[in-house]
């Protein structure tokens, strides 16, 4: 049985987290992770080529059958969330440019498949990757095993049906939630 490869990132307009994750039947290693450090790099417009260059890199060199990105939900400076999306669009085009789907993952969902609270501390969330896949006592920075849960994360929900990622709209007019509702009309309390 060939591994399936899940290439995970936590993208950043200066740091941005991948990881590799194998899954042969029940048994996952982490193949890599790391960081895209930008930083170097004064303007904006390089630092996102750069993120781009990276990742078809990484896409090169480890192949991997599926991808996974987080996607940002919030913050208090709109200046820094436009350049958060601008990272997340360079990963995305690097990997779409490679012909792989992108799944995206909210903050909590990632969390939650693995500790199984979607507000957990990124420290709970290292120590159960850390646990779950024999990493040791290494420190990894947190962009690392952040992109490492969403690797995670999409490993344990690709299999599900309507391919398991929240934001992927679920079926023909409706989204996750209405599709939940309509599937479940004895949840629904009337008033």
């Amino acid at each position: 049985m060939e591994a399936e490869i899940f290439l995970g990132i936590d993208p950043g307009s200066r740091r941005t987290g991948y990881a590799v994750l194998s899954r042969s039947g029940t048994r996952f290693e982490a193949l890599a992770l790391g960081v895209l450090r930008a930083e170097q790099f004064e303007e904006h417009a390089r630092r996102l080529q750069f993120i781009f260059e990276e990742i078809q890199g990484l896409m090169q060199q480890y192949k991997p059958h599926f991808c996974a990105i987080e996607t940002p939900v919030y913050g208090k400076d709109p200046l820094a969330m436009l350049k958060l999306g601008r990272a997340q669009a360079a990963c995305i085009l690097a990997l779409s440019a490679g012909g792989l789907e992108v799944a995206e993952y909210y903050p909590k969902a990632v969390k939650k498949s693995i500790t199984g609270n979607g507000n957990a501390a990124k420290e709970q969330v290292a120590y159960m990757l850390a646990k779950l896949l024999n990493l040791g006592e290494e420190a990894y920075p947190a962009d690392a095993t952040d992109a490492l849960a969403v690797a995670w994360c999409h490993a344990m929900r690709k299999d599900m049906p309507g391919d398991g990622h929240p934001l992927k709209r679920q079926g023909r007019g409706h989204s996750a939630w209405g599709d939940f509702l309509s599937g479940n009309p004895d949840r629904i309390i009337r008033s």
